[in-house]
C-alpha cells in the first residue's frame, strides 16, 4: 500500500514509483501462491517442490533487493516506527513515495511468512514418505512431520494475510479513490507535490541479485553440497544405485 494522497496536490506528470524487479516479484507471488496450493491439493508433489524452489529464489531476491535496490524497494526506505504508524492512523502523516507505515508492515509480514513457509517446506515429510522436501534428509522423521504440519498452518496464515491485503486495496479504491493496482502494473504514479522521484537502481544490480538468488535455489535443490549431498556430477548413476540397493 502506498502513502495516502487524498487531499494532497499532485504533480502534473506520473513518475516511476515501482521498478520492474519489484513488480515482477509481486505478480510472481500472486501467481505462485495459488499454483502451490493447487499442486499440493492435486497431489502433484514434484511440481509443488519445483514451484517452492522458485518461490525460494523470489523471496531471496526480494530480501536482497530490499537491501540494495531502488529507494521504494529498500526496507530502510519504508519501514517506520510506532510514532509514524500512529500518525498515519490519525491522518497526520505527510505523503511519501512508496509504502505507507501500515503497508510496510504488510510487506514485512508477507515476506516473513513466505520465507518461513518455504523453509518449512524444504524439511517437510509426508505421512507415507512418498515425497519430501529437498532438505528432509537432514532432519529426523518427527522433525520432518512437525515441519509438514507447520507448513499447513503457514499457508492458512498466508491466506489470511492475502485476504487482508486485497481488502485494503478495495478499501483504498472505494473510500480514498486511490488506485493501488495500476502503479504496480505500470510502475508509474502521480506523487504529491514536493516529493522527489524515487531513485531507481541500475539493471546490473538487479541481475546480480537475481543470479545470487537463483544460485541459492539451485544449491538447495541439489541438497546443499558438499555439506549435505554430493554435487550431481559426483553422484553415482541411478542404475548403479539401484544395483547396489539390490544387494542390501
Amino acid at each position: 500500500m502506498t502513502q495516502d494522497l487524498a487531499g494532497a496536490d499532485l504533480q502534473s506528470a506520473p513518475v516511476k514509483l515501482w521498478d520492474l524487479p519489484v513488480r515482477l516479484v509481486h505478480w510472481s507471488f500472486v501467481a505462485l501462491v495459488p499454483a502451490l496450493w493447487i499442486s499440493a491439493e492435486k497431489g502433484k508433489l514434484d511440481l509443488h517442490v519445483t514451484l517452492g524452489l522458485v518461490m525460494l529464489g523470489l523471496v531471496a531476491f526480494r530480501l536482497l533487493w530490499g537491501l540494495v535496490g531502488s529507494s521504494t524497494a529498500r526496507f530502510s526506505g519504508f519501514l517506520r516506527g510506532p510514532a509514524a504508524i500512529r500518525a498515519h492512523l490519525a491522518g497526520n502523516a505527510s505523503p511519501v513515495a512508496g509504502h505507507n507505515p501500515l503497508g510496510a508492515l504488510s510487506v514485512i509480514a508477507l515476506l516473513g511468512l513466505l520465507a518461513a513457509q518455504v523453509t518449512l517446506g524444504l524439511f517437510s515429510q509426508d505421512t507415507d514418505a512418498v515425497s519430501s522436501g529437498p532438505l528432509n534428509f537432514l532432519v529426523s522423521w518427527d522433525t520432518g512431520k512437525a515441519a509438514s504440519q507447520a507448513h499447513e498452518i503457514g499457508f492458512v496464515l498466508i491466506q489470511a494475510l492475502v485476504v487482508l491485503h486485497v481488502a485494503a486495496i478495495v478499501w483504498y479504491r472505494l473510500k480514498k479513490r486511490e488506485n493501488l493496482v495500476t502503479p504496480m502494473i505500470t510502475g508509474r504514479k502521480r506523487l504529491a507535490a514536493g516529493i522527489a522521484a524515487p531513485r531507481i537502481a541500475p539493471w546490473w544490480l538487479a541481475l546480480l541479485c537475481a543470479a545470487v538468488a537463483a544460485a541459492l535455489a539451485v544449491w538447495v535443490a541439489w541438497g546443499l553440497p558438499p555439506w549435505g549431498m554430493q554435487f550431481p556430477w559426483d553422484r553415482p548413476p541411478a542404475a548403479a544405485q539401484m544395483n547396489a540397493a539390490d544387494y542390501m
